[in-house]
């Protein structure tokens, strides 16, 4: 199922989001899960870099 963040988030004036999808090996097994997050824009390269 598909959600429509960006038409909820955008305002007059407001601040921009993105949305991340990073990919993190799971704990344990041998396989990866993916976790998605809605950050401002401006936080969202610091999140990527994990600084």
């Amino acid at each position: 199922m598909a959600k429509k963040t960006v038409a909820t988030l955008k305002k007059e004036g407001g601040k921009t989001f993105t949305k991340v999808i990073r990919m993190m090996k799971k704990e344990g097994g041998r396989g990866y899960s993916f976790v998605e997050q809605v950050v401002p824009s401006d936080e969202a390269e610091k999140l990527i870099t994990g600084k």
